[in-house]
């Protein structure tokens, strides 16, 4: 029987995060006058998450066995025109999943952050960010409108802003947080456009009663056009979803979001931020399922990501930038099953996604500190006898993420691979030969990293920066050279996040994927969109899947990928050189990102400066301050000189003009009547 959820217990959820933020950011700061330390700052923060994860983990044992459900107001804000503003909740079986998600991720990086921030000057100041940034992605999933929903996905684009550029004397980083902060408004204008038409045609921002208007909106047109509504719309708000979650050519942000500190790379890129336009668009679900048009443009923009950003991963050198492009190529892959209306595939993956890829770069950051603070992968080698935490929690995530049968992506991502296979719209063939040729892709720079970093020749002696004794950018001392194992605050995390990342796909793909989880937050027209109905009728179990797994097409490609990539980097390590000499074009364009960067900046960014110039200069001096404003007066002025010369003084002077007058006209009415 469906129980009702507690509407104060759910209000906790968000504000918890909020109050540790603000204890943090003002009172253990110079804006609040430093009233409190270090130890009492990160304290209240991370006790402020801890409370909201367990309130999240009370309220999805509740969705998922009691069928505990809530949708209610909680504050209207105004009426507009019948237009109603609110603040309320929805919690389902989407929104309790996503709760525990980023609670449990966020808590895991709050207290790896004592550890790695430790000698940082802004440690209270970062801790109040990541809370902050916390609590507006709790904001965005448990919102039951739009306007919510924009304010949550505003809000961790502004903190994001805050996070990638935390060490704002870093040029880098303040050129990065720029970026993102540019890119995301891009994807924002169409997401806004997208949720004013839903306003404008729906008469509302409700998730319920615009859903409850879908077969309405399917069957009119955008005014003045002859295309379909809904698709417009679903286009529109797709495109906010290409800002938020990096897809191409929206995409080029995320990697250079690497210039923040580690635990920010792991929160944005895990559970927050990048999930938030997957989870948007599974959420809107009822409108996307009434457009092919649309799910197809997001099932090939969801490929090309994919394979394409994959590649990208395959010759980056800094450990968190490969880690980096492979969030790309996974947010991708959840993208491409969004587009097969395998709704349910894409937001399990963007769950099991969550616990590995944090593990990842957590445990990347933790090589980071082991090597004091050396992110260059050629320089290290051998770190597996120094770190031996680190090292096998790296090798379960990198497991995880390549599709290893019975590990959390293996889950997932065959059956987003299976999912498009099943799909009959246009673009899936093309999406299919991409995942399955980015199985391989993923496989070969995930072991290529961690073959570099763990295994073969130590090599960090070798590093030209080795012998540098002093302090770095990030203001961490560096005396001693030899790797070392990270401390507690930072290996525990480790090994909490590699549990999720083994067993948690084994546990949940029969209720989530196939039975009744998201019975009531996802709709999809089984008729039209049969993917998910033939992935059913497929499924014998998780062990069944495992076992069949281990014949099928993608467990060989990454098996093969990683073959190679051992080969290449611990066998016959000259073989990656010769083969960079011998296709360099390709290297050279792979190592300029596709030319994505140069063309923003020379083409879009220099093209609109030379517009906005051209405006300036011929619009605003010329036309307007030039032709209209100056040109008005010295018009007027020259006018009145002229006029000015006639008045004399002189009677005679104005006698002489009164009879030119008179005989001009008495000239001009003798022509008249001729």
């Amino acid at each position: 029987m469906s129980q009702t959820l507690s509407a104060s217990s759910l209000l906790a959820v968000p504000l918890a995060p909020l109050a540790g933020a603000l204890a943090a950011g003002i009172l253990g700061t110079s804006f609040g006058g430093n009233w409190i330390g270090r130890r009492l700052s990160h304290s209240l923060t991370i006790l402020g998450v801890l409370v909201a994860f367990i309130i999240s983990a009370m309220t999805l044992k509740s969705v998922a066995i009691d069928g505990a459900r809530f949708n209610e107001t909680l504050y209207t804000w105004m009426n507009v025109g019948g237009l109603k503003m609110e603040v309320g909740f929805l919690v389902d079986g989407l929104t309790a999943m996503m709760m525990c998600v980023v609670t449990f991720v966020s808590l895991m990086v709050h207290i790896y952050t004592i550890g790695y921030m430790e000698e940082d000057e802004g440690y209270n100041r970062f801790f109040a960010y990541i809370s902050l940034f916390t609590f507006s992605m709790l904001m965005l999933v448990m919102s039951n409108n739009m306007l919510q929903l924009f304010f949550g996905w505003e809000a961790v684009g502004l903190v994001s802003y805050l996070l990638i550029g935390f060490w704002f004397n870093k040029p880098t980083a303040i050129f990065a947080n720029m970026k993102a902060f540019l890119v995301n408004r891009v994807g924002d204008f169409g997401f806004i456009l997208g949720i004013g038409l839903i306003a404008a045609f729906a008469g509302t921002l409700n998730y319920g009663e615009a859903f409850a208007k879908a077969d309405e909106l399917s069957k009119l047109a955008l005014p003045g056009t002859g295309w379909m509504l809904v698709t417009v719309i679903c286009i529109c708000l797709f495109i906010g979803a290409m800002g938020k979650s990096a897809q191409f050519p929206l995409h080029v942000w995320l990697p250079d979001s690497m210039e923040g500190p580690t635990p920010i790379s792991a929160l944005i890129h895990a559970a927050t931020m990048v999930t938030a336009g997957i989870f948007m668009v599974a959420r809107m679900s009822p409108l996307f399922e009434l457009s092919d048009t649309a799910l197809s443009f997001i099932m090939v923009i969801g490929a090309i990501t994919a394979l394409f950003m994959g590649f990208l991963g395959i010759i980056q050198n800094d450990i968190k930038r490969v880690v980096a492009y492979s969030t790309l190529s996974q947010l991708g892959y959840m993208t491409v099953a969004l587009g097969a209306s395998a709704y349910s595939v894409a937001v399990f993956h963007l769950m099991t996604h969550a616990f590995f890829k944090a593990l990842l770069f957590l445990a990347a950051g933790s090589v980071i500190i082991g090597m004091h603070h050396n992110q260059d992968i050629r320089w290290m080698g051998g770190v597996r006898k120094y770190m031996p935490i680190t090292w096998i929690t790296s090798l379960l995530g990198t497991l995880a993420l390549i599709g290893t049968p019975l590990f959390a992506g293996f889950y997932s991502k065959d059956s987003i691979i299976e999912a498009v296979h099943e799909s009959h719209l246009a673009g899936a063939g093309f999406a299919y030969f991409a995942v399955l040729a980015g199985v391989f892709v993923t496989a070969f720079y995930s072991f290529r990293l961690y073959f570099l970093v763990f295994h073969g020749k130590e090599r960090f002696d070798q590093n030209p920066d080795a012998h540098h004794h002093g302090h770095d950018d990030h203001g961490h001392h560096d005396e001693h050279h030899e790797p070392h194992e990270s401390p507690w605050v930072v290996t525990v995390p480790l090994i909490l996040l590699a549990i999720p990342s083994v067993v948690i796909g084994f546990l949940t793909i029969e209720p989530m994927l196939y039975g009744n989880f998201f019975k009531d937050s996802i709709l999809v027209n089984l008729e039209k969109h049969p993917a998910m109905e033939e992935l059913k009728n497929l499924f014998h179990g998780p062990a069944q899947m495992a076992l069949h797994g281990l014949t099928a097409a993608p467990f060989w490609l990454a098996l093969s990928g990683s073959v190679l990539a051992w080969y290449m980097y611990m066998v016959n390590p000259a073989l990656p050189a010769a083969i960079k000499r011998m296709f360099m074009p390709v290297f050279t364009v792979l190592e300029n990102k596709y030319y994505l960067d140069w063309f923003n900046e020379n083409v879009l960014a220099r093209g609109t400066r030379a517009l906005g110039t051209a405006l300036w200069k011929g619009g605003d001096q010329k036309l307007i301050d030039g032709a209209l404003v100056n040109g008005s007066w010295k018009l007027i002025g020259w006018v009145s000189s002229v006029v000015r010369r006639l008045q004399s003084g002189y009677i005679y002077h104005y006698a002489f003009g009164m009879i030119i007058g008179v005989f001009v006209l008495m000239t001009y009415f003798v022509w008249l009547n001729r």
